[in-house]
């Protein structure tokens, strides 16, 4: 049976600058012919592990300093000190197939799980003498460092890399070109959220003044512009449940303790750009959670059409309100009878007999983890 759980936020930002692209412009992107603004869905995720309170020991690191973390793991763990260190630990790395840099850094940015740090950490404990090199100024390629590996090394390498439990590489997957065996399909996924109406950039010119100017000294010290805009914003992310307990290694605690803090995250993060100029620390209007039974439904195109705001109406209720007839008209055509609302709603237009009206966030994602909870014993 396909079951997906799926997010769908409405959410009105301040005036703010949370996603620039290379200009230092808000991102904007064309939608129904007119441009819109828009957030990306990878700066999304990096604001929902960064506000996600996962389980202990569930938290993914995305790095190229591993090196530098298994160093002092060694130290302050194991009591390790060597000036062979690096080398020992370079070598249990080209074991499981991944280099270091001259620089200290891998050759990229490697998603891992605590856990598959701490596996190495141990690996290179366990075999601290085998992992002993002898000093030469030759550079080997990964394939001769790896050759070069004691066998138990290699072999036990290849058990560390499965991911770890972790929870943010469970959602959003991870892709390693050099080894594909240890890649993992994301069990979520997340649209680039953007407004459901038209905008135009805005720019705001500032000047700063030098705090120990003289009085022959005019004008000012610095002058500049910063684009932004405000938008009202429509926010979608789908889970395969299924898929995300098979990343987990069927660990059905750690799925439903994840999904309650996926969902609390999900809705109190806010990405960091610009914050400190604009705070733009404004919450969703408007949270609804479905679990659809068929196939995951987007409901950008309720607003292929823009939303115009009435004289004196905020541009939250008109979105909301189109949300849910088009999820109605979509609903009718693709959905599914077991299909299933729970929803939040600050703005008072999503239609009270869809759904369940819920009162506080920590019920929505109570709520989440239940359905999944009840489909399994199903």
């Amino acid at each position: 049976m396909s079951l997906f759980i799926e997010f769908h936020l409405i959410q009105n930002f301040a005036p703010s600058n949370l996603n620039r692209d290379d200009t230092g412009a808000p991102k904007d992107a064309i939608f129904g012919g007119y441009r819109r603004a828009r957030i990306s869905s990878q700066c999304l995720k990096r604001a929902v592990r960064q506000t996600a309170e996962f389980p202990a020991g569930h938290q993914g690191v995305r790095t190229k300093k591993l090196l530098e973390l298994l160093s002092e793991q060694l130290r302050t763990q194991f009591g390790r000190e060597a000036e062979d260190m690096s080398a020992r630990i370079q070598l249990a790395l080209a074991a499981a197939g991944l280099a270091v840099k001259e620089d200290g850094k891998t050759e990229y940015l490697l998603f891992l799980g605590q856990q598959e740090i701490n596996g190495f950490a141990q690996l290179i404990d366990q075999h601290w003498d085998s992992l002993a090199v002898p000093a030469s100024s030759e550079k080997k390629s990964k394939k001769d460092a790896k050759a070069s590996a004691p066998a138990e090394v290699v072999k036990q390498a290849k058990t560390i890399m499965n991911g770890g439990k972790a929870l943010d590489v469970a959602l959003f997957g991870r892709m390693l070109a050099d080894l594909p065996e240890v890649n993992q399909d994301a069990a979520c996924q997340m649209a680039h959220a953007i407004s459901t109406h038209r905008v135009e950039r805005e720019f705001d010119y500032f000047t700063a003044v030098d705090d120990k100017g003289g009085p022959e000294e005019t004008g000012a010290g610095m002058i500049g512009q910063v684009e932004f805009n405000s938008a009202t914003f429509y926010r979608y992310t789908n889970i395969n449940p299924a898929k995300l307990l098979e990343n987990l290694q069927g660990d059905r605690d750690l799925l439903l303790n994840g999904l309650r803090a996926f969902t609390l995250a999900l809705a109190r993060a806010i990405p960091t750009g610009k914050q400190n100029t604009f705070a733009a620390h404004n919450p969703p209007s408007f949270i609804g959670v479905v679990i659809r039974h068929a196939s995951p439904i987007n409901l950008a195109n309720a607003f292929e059409a823009p939303v115009y705001a009435e004289r004196g109406q905020a541009l939250t209720k008109p979105s909301v309100v189109k949300l849910a007839e088009y999820d109605n008209m979509l609903s009718a055509v693709y959905g599914d009878p077991r299909d299933c609302w729970a929803y939040l709603d600050l703005s008072q237009a999503w239609p009270q007999e869809k759904g369940s009206k819920l009162n506080s966030l920590t019920e929505l994602a109570d709520w989440v983890a239940q359905q999944i909870a009840n489909a399994q014993e199903a």
